[in-house]
């Protein structure tokens, strides 16, 4: 019985010639569906190579796998849907459902899925690879060793884990979430003192962070990575034990922040219920810093305050300094083998407050000549990175901090 050209032109069997006698290449048949197959699983692929590419592009974010892969898998049934409809359905309803075409797509989707999730990854990662080789400030991810062999840029990539500033409020974990994975490009050339600086000054303006350890090698990778923020507000300037409260109050005209006021109750009768420290004023609301149990006592009453003639405390000036400048105030203790233990204060590299012998009276502001022994507390004011290397010289000796080009 014959069969209908047109029939036969709907079904992948038709892609082979007809031999003598009338017998089909069931082999050829295979192979040009096989190739048919293979193509439409690279347009797949390529399909979801764009879709990530552009994802990365337009949002600045990694695109999720199944995303592009079902941007791939879409493409191939938009080609079979439209293929279908104009090559087969047009000319016989029932080839639609012939086994060999229900086959032949469903192999093609197969194949479609599995390239459509690679070709989302190799997306992304072509974006990031272009992004970095032409320049642009930071990406999203690492970058490979091509672009930073051949590009004209120094990639720091911050890494998974960012610990905390010791003498500094922790950062956020959102903030610390933004910045984790990141890869900051800069020009090369730099010193690696300069592109630390670089690094800190740019995660501070982009992060709104207050403080930025960060320790590079020659090659621009992360040894060491630490972020800070100083709160606003009085809670960083109260000492232990201390606690802040609002109360409704009429302060003397010429009392302003950091005199010492009483607080005294008039009903039923004048009493004096605390001292503390005048902190804020605003209207008819006074902002006091006493003794945490004072505070929690009269905490929304109304009260009247009496000044007392005092000078500001020198504790006081000292946190009032200390908390607008980018040195903290730490304590490192000398260990036996140490750098450090046979050594002065002069050795020290950072500013060395006082010092606490392991048997004797605190020596405030010691000479540079004076001599360190094991079991001595040093107390410093420095940045959080020079603290670091005086702890390494207290224990294990001072890091080499190199100051190559990167």
């Amino acid at each position: 019985m014959a069969v209908p050209t047109s029939a036969l032109a709907s079904t992948p069997a038709a892609l082979a010639l007809p031999l003598q006698g009338g017998a089909v290449d069931y082999v050829g048949v295979l192979t040009r569906g096989a190739l048919r197959i293979a193509g439409l699983g690279v347009f797949s692929f390529l399909v979801a190579v764009v879709v990530s590419a552009v994802y990365r592009w337009y949002f600045r974010q990694t695109a999720h796998t199944a995303l592009g892969t079902f941007a791939g898998l879409s493409g191939v049934a938009l080609y079979l849907n439209t293929k279908t409809a104009f090559a087969s359905v047009v000319a016989n309803q029932a080839a639609v459902f012939d086994p060999s075409e229900i086959v032949f797509n469903l192999a093609a989707f197969a194949v479609a899925v599995a390239l459509g999730a690679p070709g989302a990854r190799g997306g992304d990662r072509l974006a990031v690879e272009t992004f970095a080789f032409l320049g642009t400030r930071e990406v999203d991810g690492e970058v490979g060793q091509l672009v930073k062999a051949v590009g004209r840029v120094v990639a720091v990539e911050i890494p998974d884990e960012i610990d905390d500033v010791d003498g500094y409020d922790p950062v956020s974990e959102e903030t610390k979430e933004k910045m984790a994975n990141k890869t900051l490009l800069f020009p090369r050339g730099l010193t690696v003192a300069d592109l630390e600086a670089r690094v800190a000054a740019r995660l501070r303006d982009d992060y709104d962070v207050g403080y930025v350890d960060v320790d590079l090698d020659a090659s621009g990778a992360v040894k060491y990575f630490a972020v800070g923020t100083r709160l606003a507000g009085i809670g960083p300037t109260l000492g232990p034990g201390m606690g802040a409260v609002a109360v409704r109050a009429d302060p003397p005209n010429d009392a302003g922040p950091g005199d010492v006021v009483q607080v005294w109750r008039t009903e039923p009768t004048a009493e004096r219920v605390a001292t503390g420290e005048l902190r804020g004023v605003s209207d008819d609301v006074v902002t006091l810093a006493l003794d945490a149990a004072d505070a929690e006592r009269i905490a929304g009453g109304d009260y009247r305050l009496l000044t007392l003639p005092s000078d500001p405390g020198a504790d006081r000036q000292f946190a009032s300094v200390l908390r607008g400048a980018d040195e903290t105030m730490a304590t490192v203790t000398v260990r036996e083998g140490s750098a450090l233990a046979d050594g002065t204060v002069g050795d020290v590299g950072a500013t060395v407050a006082a010092v606490r012998p392991a048997d004797g009276p605190v020596d405030p502001i010691p000479s540079r000549a004076r001599p360190l022994a094991v079991g001595d507390v040093l107390y410093l004011v420095a940045r959080p990175e020079t603290v670091r290397e005086a702890e390494a010289a207290a224990s294990a000796g001072a890091p080499d901090h190199g100051e190559g080009d990167a």
